[in-house]
């Protein structure tokens, strides 16, 4: 039997998506972020949170959907990715649950625009309820952890 284990449930656009909570740090309301030249566009710049710099990318561009407005709801999720902090911003971000691994499916090829190597699985909740784990090491490649690395320094 596979063990239960909790996860963040945050939204782009309409879609579900989930990260482990052993793997963030905090949540926090979007704050100013300070642009940082020379970087992938998805890389909106670093904020200082209580003293630490910490590079944040934006989701939405980073698996290539429509930017959206930023709002009340809007979140920056701080993550560890290969031991260095990161921030994504998303739409929401306002659920944990519970969720057995059994229920955690391969992600079939490509789904919703996003390609399968930035997914962990697929978890199917409910009979209507599809949430999608994101497979945090793959969603930064090592070249992109190289130039962040270089903005918090």
């Amino acid at each position: 039997m596979a063990e239960d284990i909790k996860v963040i449930v945050f939204k782009l656009g309409t879609e579900e998506y989930g990260i482990e909570v052993d793997k963030v740090q905090t949540i926090e309301r979007l704050m100013p972020i300070t642009r940082v030249p020379k970087t992938y566009a998805f890389i909106k710049g670093v904020i200082n949170l209580r003293g630490v710099v910490i590079p944040v990318i934006d989701l939405r561009g980073r698996f290539g959907l429509e930017e959206a407005e930023h709002t009340d709801q809007t979140r920056v999720i701080i993550v560890v990715v290969n031991e260095m902090e990161v921030g994504f911003i998303v739409d929401s971000a306002n659920d944990v649950i519970d969720l057995n691994r059994d229920i955690i499916d391969t992600p079939p090829e490509v789904v919703g625009g996003i390609k399968a190597k930035y997914l962990d699985g697929v978890a199917k909740i409910g009979e209507d309820r599809l949430l999608i784990m994101l497979n945090l090491s793959e969603v930064l490649n090592k070249s992109e952890i190289v130039q962040l690395e270089s903005l918090e320094g």
